[in-house]
């Protein structure tokens, strides 16, 4: 707490800039590590530490945006005391994925002097989004929550599937435990990750044709958003692919990888329709992850060995072509040009 009782953001020890509120970085091992998808808890608990201190600081500023609402300013006291007396629990509220987009539109809405629904952080006070699983694979947890009831405040891009019957949450247990084995076994290094940072799991509709989706949101750290697939193993593979969206949003809260998106769009070789610098990047990080289990996989010699190597391959091909379009840009900063150089590095490691 600060002497004036405010919410302080949560920060790494001794990094305080002159205001007192915690300063946030990336040493560059941890940076490099991130970059090539290796980055594992240690790499999470990092940028779990900037994403409470945004957040913290939302609340604050929507606190300062109107202090005359009484129902926010007896939600935000609490966050205030759980802060003080169960840090945990006050980790907690304010890791819920969807708090990021509430508390950015109603600034937004608070700045244009627009009505804004600031009763929805008694909303994240009271309990979790939806049940928590227990899965268990050779002694490695990871507990997430089916968020399949809303309310939604974020868009996935695709239409959400719940609420969900028990059979259909039953079957969502079911099928996440198999992806669960599947991660443990042949990716533990992924596994270990994304069991550190993604705490919610958000049932969608599939694509029209039937075909498996999913997703991850900018302001939605922890949040994985996916359709049921039939095959645990694409489960698992949507997983990684959407916990690499989710780890690079929060690295790019920190460090700067590329100049704001403006009219320039360049070719992604796993789409039809091109895309700005920033999306290329997201989508060329996401599929280091899609190559590396492909490739993992086929060295298992698990189910289909066949399909396990020609996706390999394809996707080894895809994120280096688009690695090569995002180097020859000129829109990467610095950091943004190393990050990239690494993560080429990594899907041309030996064994990838």
């Amino acid at each position: 707490m600060t002497g004036t009782g405010e919410v302080v953001a949560a920060g790494v020890p001794g990094a305080r800039g002159a205001d007192g509120f915690p300063r946030h970085g990336v040493d560059r091992e941890t940076f490099l590590a991130i970059a090539g998808a290796r980055g594992g808890p240690g790499a999470v608990r990092l940028l779990r530490a900037g994403q409470l201190s945004k957040r913290a600081l939302l609340l604050l500023a929507l606190r300062r945006a109107a202090p005359e609402h009484g129902g926010y300013r007896e939600a935000y006291a609490r966050v205030r005391a759980l802060q003080r007396d169960d840090p945990a629990r006050w980790e907690e509220v304010l890791l819920r994925p969807e708090l990021d987009a509430w508390a950015a539109d109603c600034l937004r809405g608070a700045a244009a002097a627009a009505a804004v629904p600031l009763d929805g952080l008694g909303e994240f006070l009271r309990g979790g989004p939806g049940p928590a699983l227990a899965l268990e694979c050779d002694g490695l947890r990871w507990a997430p929550s089916v968020d399949h009831a809303g309310p939604r405040r974020v868009d996935y891009g695709r239409p959400p599937s719940g609420p969900l019957t028990a059979p259909e949450l039953a079957a969502w247990d079911e099928r996440l435990a198999e992806a669960w084995n599947i991660l443990v076994r042949r990716h533990r290094r992924h596994a270990l990750a994304l069991s550190a940072c993604v705490t919610t799991v958000v049932p969608l509709r599939p694509a029209p044709g039937g075909e498996a989706v999913s997703a991850a949101a900018r302001r939605a750290y922890g949040a994985v958003a996916a359709s049921l697939p039939g095959d645990p193993v694409l489960l698992a593979l949507a997983l990684v692919h959407e916990f690499l969206h989710v780890q690079l949003g929060a690295l790019l809260d920190l460090v700067p990888l590329h100049r704001p998106n403006g009219a320039a769009v360049y070719h992604a070789p796993w789409r039809p329709d091109p895309r700005p610098a920033g999306a290329l990047l997201q989508g060329t990080y996401a599929h280091l992850g899609v190559a590396d289990f492909w490739r993992t996989e086929a060295a298992a010699g698990a189910g289909d060995g066949a399909r396990a190597r020609a996706e390999s391959v394809r996707w080894r091909e895809h994120t280096l072509a688009a690695a090569r379009t995002l180097l020859d840009c000129g829109e990467l900063t610095p950091g943004g040009v190393e990050f990239t150089e690494e993560l080429v590095r990594a899907v041309c490691a030996p064994g990838a």
